[in-house]
């Protein structure tokens, strides 16, 4: 049993087999584990919704180090982590980077505002205000739309329309 107060659990980043990342959530949701498989709903074929991975063989599991590892071990799920190679640890998503790079999957907006501040492309930005509120990242210009992009260790990316009036810089 946890104690009262602390929580060891952290964001680690896992694989599996392509194709199974669906089924490896419903058994980790299943088990009453904190998950997150980029997925989006999308029309399939005849015109049915269906639920596609955005990031084939990726998941990411919130627990502590032991009972991530129980998972595989005592569990049998198809999963292996994905090692650090610089820290010799087990790969661990910060939980504002997580926090972040989940909103901006979930969450788009196209709403407008006034423009009272330049900024540049690919500067580090913090949306100040709207449903994306205090996610940071880099802003982008494309066809004319800023997006706010977010990053998950320098390799995944996110992004999502945001009025360049809600950003502020961030330094």
């Amino acid at each position: 049993m946890e104690p009262v107060g602390r929580d060891d659990r952290q964001w680690y980043v896992a694989r599996t087999r392509h194709g199974s990342e669906l089924g490896v959530r419903n058994r980790l949701a299943s088990l009453g584990v904190e998950h997150f498989v980029p997925a989006l709903r999308t029309r399939g074929w005849r015109g049915r919704m269906v639920e596609k991975p955005v990031i084939n063989c990726l998941l990411f599991v919130r627990a502590s180090q032991a009972d991530a590892l129980a998972l595989i071990h005592e569990r049998g799920l198809p999963i292996d982590y994905i090692f650090d190679h610089a820290t010799h640890r087990l790969m661990v998503v910060p939980d504002k980077a997580m926090e972040d790079f989940r909103r901006v999957l979930d969450l788009s907006t196209d709403e407008g505002g006034l423009v009272d501040r330049p900024l540049t492309q690919g500067q580090k930005v913090r949306v100040a205000k709207g449903p994306l509120q205090g996610v940071e990242g880099r802003i982008s210009e494309i066809q004319g739309k800023n997006y706010v992009v977010v990053s998950l260790m320098d390799s995944l990316f996110a992004r999502a329309a945001v009025p360049r009036a809600w950003l502020e810089s961030v330094q």
